[in-house]
């Protein structure tokens, strides 16, 4: 059997029982290890995901880890058995974008696993085995299911191109900036601050390598003082301390999406400035192998932020601790 979380529509989640998948050609049938829930599947379950992003009836889960239990036509048979994770979005493969490796950015009707295709909420799940990544046989899969978000980081990262002895400043302290404490950490950066409106975020935030955290009223004194600026948290007015917090001439990257009535950045102030600003949707596969080679390494563990774990037939659950206990959760975990 195989057991699915489905959301029929905004509000009306079920777990079904049905018959597990089957692989086409070019296709793989993962069995599910771990898969995690975000921002995004709250989203759909609240319906305010924007409608050409989401189809309803939808499994969930886009962040997932699990091993290859069987292949279609085309796809070499030494896959079985491998612990994999695997790119979510389902890029059309001919257009400019993705002839220059950017799929995040495909001209294509969208397509995406855990939105419009079935996502790892469930027991098993089918997706193209060109969008794979093998890990090491010995792989945490636990872990491992944070891979998606931080190969979102690892583009963010990738762009502001981190040199050995930089500062740095990481805005947010929730999962995106976590990882990106740890992977600006393996680029060598000389000193990591974080920022977060919570101070008991420190002791997690050096666990990942940080050397300090503090809150937004301390900005002032940092202003100017950095080389590299990453901004993970899409609350208002976080893009434009980011910019604020970078020094003359320095890169800012900025993840977050907060609503259309934020704080503009003031243009003057970039050009004078030469402040360089990149920006990340998504991740294409040069940021997915960044961040699987990071894990592979031990130079990135996104086991350390799993904060909940909850068994696939509570989904229910792991909604009520997004919005109930969202100070203490980092990264919650469902586990068919």
């Amino acid at each position: 059997m195989n057991r699915s979380v489905w959301i029929d529509r905004p509000g009306e989640l079920a777990v079904r029982d049905g018959e597990p998948p089957v692989p086409g050609a070019g296709e793989a049938l993962v069995r599910v290890a771990w898969s995690g829930i975000c921002g995004s599947d709250r989203e759909i379950m609240q319906g305010t995901r924007p409608a050409e992003y989401v189809r309803y009836p939808v499994v969930p889960g886009h962040e997932w880890s699990g091993r290859v239990a069987a292949v279609g036509d085309g796809v070499g048979a030494d896959l079985v058995g491998a612990p994999v994770v695997g790119e979510g979005i389902r890029s059309c493969q001919v257009c400019s974008a993705c002839r220059r490796g950017d799929t995040n950015l495909c001209d294509g009707p969208y397509e995406e696993t855990g939105f419009t295709q079935p996502g790892a909420w469930s027991d098993h799940l089918v997706v193209p085995a060109r969008l794979l990544h093998r890990l090491p046989e010995t792989a945490d899969l636990r872990a491992a299911a944070g891979l998606e978000p931080a190969a979102c980081v690892a583009a963010a990262c990738l762009k502001l191109a981190v040199q050995p002895g930089e500062r740095c400043a990481v805005v947010g302290a929730g999962m995106l900036g976590l990882l990106a404490v740890q992977l600006l950490r393996a680029a060598g950066a000389g000193e990591i601050v974080v920022v977060h409106t919570r101070l008991d975020r420190s002791a997690l935030a050096t666990q990942c390598g940080a050397d300090s955290l503090v809150l937004p009223s301390q900005l002032d004194s940092l202003a100017g003082a950095f080389d590299a600026v990453l901004e993970a948290a899409g609350a208002p007015g976080t893009a434009f301390s980011a910019v604020r917090l970078a020094r003359r001439g320095g890169r800012v990257a900025l993840t977050g999406i907060p609503g259309a009535d934020d704080q503009p950045l003031d243009p003057v102030s970039l050009v004078l400035n030469e402040i360089t600003v990149h920006t990340v949707f998504g991740a294409p596969p040069r940021a997915w192998t960044h961040a699987v080679r990071a894990f592979a390494s031990g130079a990135l563990d996104p086991g350390l932020l799993v904060t909940h774990e909850v068994a696939l037939e509570d989904a229910h659950e792991a909604f009520r601790i997004l919005a109930e206990e969202r100070h203490k959760a980092v990264k919650v975990l469902l586990a068919p």
